[in-house]
């Protein structure tokens, strides 16, 4: 009996690969699953608009989608099917509960994403109730995460880095360099393990939550350190998004000027929009566009992340003495690096424009519930303790330091490159 089931049993990593492919494969060749509406600002706006009959039908049609290519999942990685298919309906629940709520207006203007709600919800749970082991054992976090991030993938396109024009990508380049080593130099010295080290590093230099989670992805990183890692990207984006556009304002810093310096130090892209929306239109444009040229440098960043943790934990593994082989490195390296750099290139080399912009906004919304229902799994597998606990400090001192510092150099650089 063994033996069969492991006939059937794939690495996860090529799981998510092999399921990223099938939604992209799906999205291009059969049928584009519709976008369900969350958006609502009053509560006629709630039910006309989110629990009209045709929205309800296609977050059922939605659900569908999912628990197939979810339960596929589980078949090939060798998880309990039947388990799956009990938990997978609460989970996308909750998630969609998550949603309705990040969906309000005042929320989305306080740049308060679907994954922070999708977080809360399964922690208040996760906490105040005792959920069975086989639900618990249902939770799939790690292949939603990387579905996700496979996806991702889709959104990083060569001939945009172009676009983006050369200062945006020169700044780009020396603020993600000199961040992310600023910031991996001080957790070392505050003594912050290993994988909150690369995670802080990642999502303080290049472009916040889909930094870490792609950071965690390639590391095999602990969830509940990863959910740690994300609130305070989340609730440092909020002041930093309302008070730098008056420091800018105050002290008349050229509009060019202030777009950089929005674009490159401000983590969330939505922050970025809604901060460069306060100072001007050319504000707006400078800063979309360097937060976009950091953005594309993630495949790039998650690629040398995944090679520098393969070699050197093997390397601390195994005896001082024993060099790791490229055979070892192979097994230790996450695959599902390699589905994102194949989507990217897909995407980039051998579709058109056309059809680009036809699936986009179809594969950003499964992006976005894959991630959404990770986080909601990671909340309901987290204690409080685990995100509050003093162990907690000196992280959360390493993220403020390194964000200070990033705003500070990237204000300078900003000036060097954007001040006619």
């Amino acid at each position: 009996m063994s033996t069969q089931n492991k006939q059937f049993t794939l690495h996860e990593d090529w799981t998510v690969v092999v399921l990223g492919f099938i939604i992209i494969g799906i999205s291009l060749f059969i049928f584009l699953p519709e976008i369900p509406v969350f958006k609502w600002s009053t509560e006629t706006d709630l039910l006309v608009n989110v629990f009209n009959s045709g929205n309800l039908k296609i977050i059922g049609l939605q659900f569908l989608y999912l628990i197939a290519i979810g339960t596929l999942g589980a078949f090939l990685i060798g998880k309990s099917v039947k388990n799956f298919l009990l938990g997978f309906p609460i989970v996308y629940s909750l998630t969609i509960l998550a949603l309705i709520i990040s969906g309000n207006t005042i929320l989305k203007g306080l740049n308060l994403e679907a994954v922070i709600f999708s977080l809360i919800i399964g922690l208040c749970l996760g906490n105040f109730f005792i959920l069975p082991r086989w639900f618990r054992s249902s939770l799939s976090t790690e292949v939603f995460v990387k579905i996700g991030l496979v996806l991702l993938g889709t959104t990083v396109i060569f001939s945009d880095i172009l676009k983006a024009g050369s200062l945006g990508l020169v700044q780009a380049l020396v603020v993600v360099l000199s961040v992310w080593y600023f910031a991996f130099w001080l957790c070392k010295k505050l003594k912050v393990d290993d994988e909150l080290t690369l995670m802080i590093s990642s999502a303080v230099s290049i472009c916040g939550v889909s930094a870490a989670i792609a950071t965690s992805g390639a590391i095999k990183g602990d969830s509940k350190k990863l959910s740690y890692v994300i609130s305070i990207v989340l609730v440092t984006a909020i002041p930093m998004m309302i008070f730098m556009p008056i420091i800018a304002k105050h002290f008349n810093f050229p509009e060019e000027v202030t777009g950089a310096w929005l674009g490159g130090s401000i983590d969330t892209s939505g922050a970025v929009v809604a901060s460069g929306s306060l100072v001007s239109e050319t504000a707006l444009k400078i800063s979309t566009i360097v937060k976009f040229s950091q953005n594309v440098l993630l495949g790039l960043a998650a690629f040398a992340i995944s090679v520098y943790w393969t070699y050197t934990q093997n390397k601390s593994e195994e005896a001082v003495t024993t060099k790791p082989t490229l055979a070892v490195i192979w097994e230790r390296f996450p695959k599902f690096v390699i589905g994102f750099i194949a989507a990217s290139l897909l995407f980039s080399f051998l579709l058109t424009a056309e059809v680009r912009d036809e699936v986009k906004d179809s594969l950003k919304n499964l992006q976005g519930i894959w991630f959404a229902l990770a986080f909601t799994s990671i909340g309901l597998e987290t204690k409080f303790k685990d995100l509050l606990g003093n162990t907690s400090r000196k992280p959360l001192y390493a993220f403020l330091i390194a964000q200070l510092f990033n705003i500070i150099v990237t204000l300078i650089i900003a000036f060097l490159l954007f001040k006619e």
